[in-house]
């Protein structure tokens, strides 16, 4: 029997940097619809484009949209993928507690992400096939390696871990990964590690990655969050990329930390007595 959007049962991949937001959306979404299974596999973003093509998941949840070489494919194979800008995300530089060094310009972390440091940093990835290793080569290394001394742990609670235990190391996760909200083990990552402040290349302040500064750029670690399908008909797959869009699943979004790209959200001056 063929799925709808509300019914039926389906594997998605999804990048494990954002496992907690993406367990939460499911929670809700399987409360609404409870005819719909939907099982997340979370993976190295490599990993869910790989699904992707094999037709193993049809629908991936990424921080990048399809480059041209994959739409060249999908158009020589006759199919026309679907994606959508979910939220921005963040990536957040994370310290142990006891360490010092928590504000940082954006060519201090340059220099950190190329090795050439006058401190050397123990840098600490979720898995070295991550979207989070892809952003930092392409983005801050400009496509130039990530230092000898960088290791990849066995997720992000691993990395978090690591950090709380050695005082040089410094970790690299997705901003949900460290948002204290009261639906998943995030907030005891909150108490485990320090979050590092950061300062635009043409910023005026150090900043963490707030939504706030998120939304308006003055925090420079900055990324999107996408959905990718390649569902034929209006399937579960395109059920779930549609409430990840809808109100309930933006409020969400917002609740783990991410600036909602799909609803309106305003910021206002705060006047404290």
């Amino acid at each position: 029997m063929q799925d709808t959007a509300t019914s039926g049962d389906i594997h998605i991949s999804v990048d494990e940097t954002y496992k907690p937001l993406i367990e939460a959306e499911l929670k809700v979404f399987h409360s609404i619809y409870p005819k719909a299974h939907i099982t997340a596999d979370y993976k190295p973003e490599a990993e869910c484009f790989k699904d992707l093509f094999a037709d193993s998941s049809r629908l991936i949840i990424v921080t990048r949209e399809l480059n041209a070489d994959e739409k060249e494919y999908f158009k020589k194979v006759k199919i026309t993928p679907k994606s959508m800008l979910l939220a921005w995300d963040a990536l957040a530089l994370v310290t142990n507690k006891e360490n010092p060094d928590s504000i940082f310009t954006m060519d201090q972390v340059r220099e950190i992400m190329a090795g050439t440091s006058k401190r050397k940093w123990q840098l600490v990835f979720d898995n070295e096939k991550s979207s989070t290793v892809r952003y930092i080569i392409d983005s801050i290394n400009k496509g130039k390696p990530l230092p000898a001394q960088t290791m990849a742990a066995k997720g992000n609670p691993e990395v978090i871990d690591y950090v709380a235990k050695n005082k040089d190391a410094m970790g690299i996760i997705g901003v949900n990964w460290i948002s204290d909200t009261e639906d998943y083990e995030t907030i005891d990552f909150t108490n485990k590690v320090k979050v590092v402040k950061l300062r635009a290349d043409f910023g005026s302040e150090y900043v963490q990655p707030y939504q706030l500064y998120i939304a308006a750029r003055s925090y420079p670690l900055v990324r999107g969050m996408f959905f990718v399908h390649r569902e034929p008909h209006q399937g579960l797959a395109s059920g779930f990329a549609t409430f990840l869009g809808s109100q309930e699943g933006q409020l969400l979004i917002r609740r783990f930390k991410l600036f909602p790209a799909r609803s309106n959200v305003v910021f206002r001056d705060a006047t404290i007595k």
